[in-house]
């Protein structure tokens, strides 16, 4: 059943903001083009597709169109508000003066832009598919099974489809490489994803689950399967945006991995390169998700071979992960004393013991030094222990011999395997979370998310916070000048740039902070660590 319902078309494109104008232009480039997606049909549209999938109901398919075309479409738009906005081409490797085709094995995509302008730049991904000719040549499907072959979702709603096109058009922009502007591909920028459709089976709880832990907001919107027929229930489709401050590449490769997690479903057969696939795009984020093992599942169609092939693969790739140890012997070789180490260690725990901690996270526990303090204190009721390094957590609970603790004292403790760059519920509800000797370890994109993780999501009512101090490290006479204490350092400020950091993030995310020395202190370069304590503005008042 197809009805022309001009009145739903026009309300479609106000609703997702395709600013798009019902005219017939005789172009091929920019907004003209827009409106004749389909070549050599300039009067009708495939956007229709947004209406279509509340509705669906087992073989029985309502939807409305605008025109009498047999093809339909999915669609994902990329917003940025960055500016220039227009540098959005640029990473993506796509001119926004021009449309972009290519031909897929089953249908075309189409990149374009629907706005480009200085303040506001958004690129559209298109994708066309023939429903018909996927299952030609298929042969008998069985009873009921050819009805389902050509009625179904797969030409509407966002799913493996659309990653492959993504992967087809934006590959470049997906390694993060930008010839033009490839210090703004490492920045993480304002981007906002749009899916008008996209199938959510498991609901708008799963949705959050797979893209708040990334650091994105998430808007979705759901309805009725037919509003004629509540008695239905929900629709699995919902209308998704995510937004967020991070760099293009990780948009790209989250959308990639996840579209077709959320379907639950591939068009084509997954084998052995499929895990190859997963962990490329996964790389740096996977391992760490809370929910790695749903999302290895249904990306490699629950096959278990493959599925514990692929979660072996990624605790292997997680345990060398170096990045956030902190067990920095090669930190601690060069400040040529483990006393700085134990010193920086006694006044953390003598700032959670003043300001009357009971439940503590130590976020980059490493191999559990902390974490030893707190269990020999009777005041810490709950420990919490969080560290990307599988080997490492291994060696803490062997340090902390917590197999052979009182169930008493067990029960105050516990590990898990996580990072600091992802959204976790499991962080949320503490009293003070101690990040030592840790933020140094992270790029500039890692850090702004370590912020809202930590000060936004998680939000203890106290956070401490340590950090080298580079004015010092004239003072240490084995270091080169101009040289970091760790070679994994990606950073190391000076007393002023670590104060004005955290001061900009305590107003940001209404803390106070103060300030205090580690170690012996010199009269020009300050002590060899620096501690920043912040405080919720109202515990602090």
């Amino acid at each position: 059943m197809r009805r022309v319902v001009k009145a739903i078309w026009q309300k479609m494109f106000i609703d997702h903001s395709m600013h798009i104008s019902h005219r017939d232009t005789g172009d091929n480039s920019g907004f003209g083009w827009c409106q004749r997606i389909v070549q050599g049909s300039h009067k009708h549209f495939t956007f229709a597709a947004y209406l279509i999938l509340p509705l669906f109901r087992k073989n029985y398919v309502r939807y409305v169109t605008l025109g009498t075309l047999d093809l339909d479409s999915m669609l994902l738009t990329i917003s940025t508000t960055h500016q220039p906005a227009t540098d959005l081409g640029f990473l993506l490797h796509k001119n926004p003066s021009r449309v972009q085709v290519e031909e897929l094995s089953f249908g075309k995509a189409y990149v374009f832009y629907s706005e480009a302008e200085q303040e506001r730049c958004t690129a559209a991904l298109l994708l066309e598919i023939d429903p018909v000719a996927l299952v030609r040549g298929r042969g008998p499907a069985g009873e009921g099974g050819q009805l389902e072959q050509y009625v179904n979702d797969r030409p509407y709603a966002a799913n493996s489809f659309l990653s492959v096109a993504m992967g087809r058009l934006f590959t470049t922009a997906m390694s993060g490489r930008s010839k033009e502007r490839q210090e703004l591909a490492d920045t993480a920028i304002p981007l906002i994803a749009n899916l008008p459709v996209v199938a959510a089976r498991g609901g708008e709880d799963l949705v959050r689950r797979l893209f708040e832990p990334l650091g994105y907001r998430v808007e979705l919107s759901m309805s009725k399967l037919d509003e004629q027929f509540p008695e239905w229930g929900e629709s699995p489709y919902v209308s998704l945006q995510i937004a967020g401050t991070v760099r293009l590449q990780d948009l790209l490769v989250h959308l990639y991995v996840l579209i077709p997690v959320l379907d639950n479903e591939k068009h084509y057969w997954v084998g052995d390169d499929e895990i190859e696939k997963l962990l490329k795009r996964g790389e740096g984020w996977l391992g760490q998700h809370p929910e790695r093992d749903l999302i290895v599942s249904r990306y490699l169609k629950r096959q278990r071979h493959l599925q514990r092939e692929a979660l072996v693969r990624l605790l292997e790739e997680s345990s060398e992960d170096s990045s956030l140890e902190v067990s920095n012997e090669e930190e601690q070789q060069t400040e040529r004393t483990p006393a700085l180490h134990q010193q920086r260690m006694a006044a953390v725990l003598a700032v959670l013991q003043d300001i009357g901690a009971k439940r503590v996270v130590d976020l980059g526990c490493g191999e559990g030094k902390l974490l030893r303090l707190l269990l020999a204190e009777k005041q810490f009721e709950m420990i919490l222990g969080m560290d990307v390094s599988w080997r490492s957590l291994e060696i803490a609970k062997e340090r902390l011999n917590l197999e052979h603790l009182p169930e008493r004292q067990r029960s105050r403790i516990e590990l898990i395997q996580g990072s600091l760059v992802y959204r976790d519920q499991r962080l949320v509800g503490f009293d003070a979370a101690a990040v030592v000797e840790v933020i140094e370890h992270l790029d500039a994109p890692r850090l702004s998310s370590f912020e809202r993780v930590l000060f936004e999501f998680a939000r203890p009512t106290h956070a401490i916070i340590t950090t080298p101090n580079a004015e010092y490290n004239t003072v240490f006479e084995t270091l080169p000048a101009g040289q970091f204490r760790h070679g994994d350092h990606r950073f190391e400020w000076t007393r002023a740039q670590f104060q004005t950091w955290a001061n900009d993030v305590a107003e940001r995310f209404q803390y106070k902070v103060r300030f205090e020395a580690i170690g012996p202190e010199d009269d020009e370069r300050g002590a060899p660590t620096q501690m920043a304590i912040f405080s919720q503005q109202e515990v602090a008042a």
